[in-house]
């Protein structure tokens, strides 16, 4: 029975293939042209990427035609090489590198010859293709930026390269890809669906007419527009304000999340990376390894956030009870700690309470409630473990979960951290040997996303929106769900009301007082941030960095920022005045403190990074 079975099995599969070959032999005659080597040559049609507008409706990239040379190695015939070169204006050693790459990618699928030809150079050579063999123009669009700023955030295009095709099938060699920015957050909705041609080929190589009549030809869909939530006019205004300056600017609406304005500095136009010259400026930016353009300083640059960070320390000890808004505490030009260490503070008056603390900005007072905050728990470690936990409710020391590429993650130290670094237990550690971190320096890190975020919470008095770039999308209804999220922070809202009475008094008599802004009640606290570097391998320090972020108006806040120069001083120098210019350009649209604007447009840090060294062994933290 079994050999009956076995039999029948192999019996009846030679039927079934025999009957299939015959039927394909001598009846089906839909292959019988490509048996006779003819060939099937493939054509993509590329649509247009969607375009992006700011939250006003301004239009900020478009697109322009662009014509690619393309070859399909298989169908290339012998051909007059110096001849071909000269008409496209390249070597033939490079012509002869091109091909031989195109042939190792695919003998049958597209590579690109040259890419990117102007309208002029597209007329001249569409009436010469014809006598080369396997190679065609392909039209396709590039990007045309309508402004000059904003390059971090918009991104860029370029052609894939082996390791993207191999990790994304859609692309194939010759194709383009967002990168950076929106461009690479939003590519799939950005780049569109690329409609197919199949062109029948017959033995001679001619093109012959549409595969099966094109039923399986498909049209192209165009990308999807695209709106942001960046204000343009803020944006180009805060790339001006950072003219001869290093640093960026996040700024935030509280209420939403969305980024009004996000400026990394230096920066550079967005068209430099566009057209034929675009390999060689990328190049350019690439290597200037000083000024770093192509280096988002405002989502992946970690610093030290200084002063700004006390308002969180004030937070965290009302949530734990260790001090309340009436306890004052006196400051004896510092905060004396261990074996007469002292962490200098700036003359100001004394005692002080929690309102007049952040104010003024002084270190004793936060040293003080950073250390009843740690020493609450009955070890350190569990001490900075519950304070990290407080930390991370506000989105720090973790990225932000922003709709951009790039950044980092700061640092929040926790209990393994400084258990590692001193060799716990062999060396115990206590919250003195940490409490640098109540005034924003230690080992704490954040980047001026962060900064900005923890401000909107702030200004919201407990809560925030995860920052997002992304308002619109043509014909797609909702963002995603996360943007729209509240995120609630541990600290109970009635805590912040002292918080943001201090930051109002940084403004109204504190280390700001000088950057008021007529009609606009801001909240705000200046900072100045250590900046170390390791020169012949020794720990030396540069000149601070300058550190603010503010909030405006008082109530029912509209714009949160965060500011950070680069070896700027101290807060108030350079930090303070750009986010108060900042702040009146979004609510007032213009300009009324010129003073400040004329100080912070022509002054410049130029003479300032040129030096190996500057600073002082000591410094004030305000």
């Amino acid at each position: 029975m079994r050999k009956l079975l076995l039999f029948s099995i192999v019996l009846v599969t030679g039927l079934v293939f025999s009957g299939r070959l015959f039927y394909l032999q001598v009846y089906d005659t839909s292959f019988q042209k490509l048996s006779e080597n003819n060939a099937i040559k493939i054509i993509y049609d590329y649509p247009q990427r969607g375009y992006l507008f700011d939250r006003n409706g301004k239009l900020l990239v478009a697109n322009q035609p662009s014509y690619d040379v393309m070859v399909i190695p298989r169908g290339v015939q012998p051909l007059d090489t110096l001849e071909f070169c000269e008409l496209l204006k390249i070597t033939k050693e490079g012509f002869i590198t091109t091909l031989k790459k195109a042939r190792v990618y695919s003998p049958r699928l597209p590579s690109v010859v040259i890419q990117q030809l102007t309208k002029e150079e597209y007329a001249y050579l569409s009436e010469k293709m014809h006598k080369y063999d396997g190679f065609y123009i392909q039209k396709r669009s590039l990007r045309d930026y309508q402004v000059k700023h904003s390059a971090n955030v918009l991104g860029y295009i370029r052609e894939v390269d082996e390791r993207i095709i191999k990790r994304n099938p859609y692309y194939q060699m010759g194709e383009i890809i967002g990168v950076q920015g929106v461009e690479s957050s939003y590519e799939e909705v950005l780049r569109g669906v690329k409609g197919v041609k199949y062109i029948q080929k017959d033995r001679f190589n001619r093109d012959i007419g549409p595969y099966k009549n094109g039923i399986f030809d498909t049209l192209p869909e165009r990308g999807k527009d695209i709106t942001l939530t960046i204000d343009a006019t803020l944006q180009k205004y805060g790339e001006e304000l950072f003219i001869n300056k290093r640093g960026g600017i996040v700024a935030i609406e509280p209420a939403t999340g969305e980024i009004l304005a996000l400026i990394t500095a230096p920066y550079y136009d967005p068209s430099l990376l566009v057209g034929q010259e675009r390999s060689k400026n990328f190049t350019k930016l690439w290597y200037d390894t000083i000024g770093k353009p192509l280096f988002d300083r405002g989502l992946s640059g970690e610093y030290p956030p200084g002063s700004p960070f006390k308002t969180l320390t004030a937070l965290i000890g009302l949530q734990e009870g260790v001090i309340d808004t009436e306890e004052k505490v006196w400051c004896r030009g510092g905060y004396t700690y261990g074996r007469g260490v002292k962490l200098r503070c700036h003359h100001h008056r004394t005692p002080l309470s929690m309102k007049g603390g952040v104010a003024q900005s002084c270190n004793t007072y936060f040293c003080t409630v950073y250390r009843r905050t740690i020493e609450k728990y009955p070890s350190p470690q569990e001490g900075i473990d519950n304070w990290k936990k407080h930390l991370s409710s506000f989105g720090l020391g973790d990225f932000t979960g922003h709709d951009l590429p790039s950044g980092k993650r700061g640092l929040i130290p926790n209990s393994k951290y400084y258990n590692r670094y001193y060799e716990y237990p062999k060396y115990k550690w206590y919250a003195t040997a940490t409490i640098s971190n109540a005034i924003g320096q230690g080992e704490v890190n954040l980047t001026p996303m962060q900064m900005a975020n923890f401000t909107a919470a702030i200004a919201n008095r407990g809560y925030f929106y995860k920052p997002h770039m992304i308002k619109e999308i043509k014909n797609i209804d909702t963002i995603p769900q996360k943007y729209t999220t509240k995120n609630t922070t541990t600290i109970d809202p009635v805590h912040f009301g002292p918080v943001v009475e201090g930051m109002f008094d940084v403004f109204n008599r504190g280390t700001a007082a000088h950057l008021q802004i007529p009609g606009i009640e801001i909240c705000g606290k200046t900072g100045t941030a250590e900046n170390y570097t390791k020169i012949n391998g020794v720990r030396t320090q540069l000149t601070d960095h300058s550190v603010f972020i503010a909030f405006a108006p008082k109530d029912n806040p509209k714009i949160a920022l965060a500011v950070f120069v680069e070896n700027g001083y101290w807060g108030g120098r350079w930090a303070g005045r750009i986010a108060s210019l900042m702040i009146e350009k979004y609510l007032k649209g213009e300009i009324t403190r010129t003073d400040l604007e004329r100080y912070v447009l022509e002054g410049s840090l130029e003479e300032e990074y040129a030096k190996p060294y500057s600073g002082e062994p000591f410094r004030i933290n305000y």
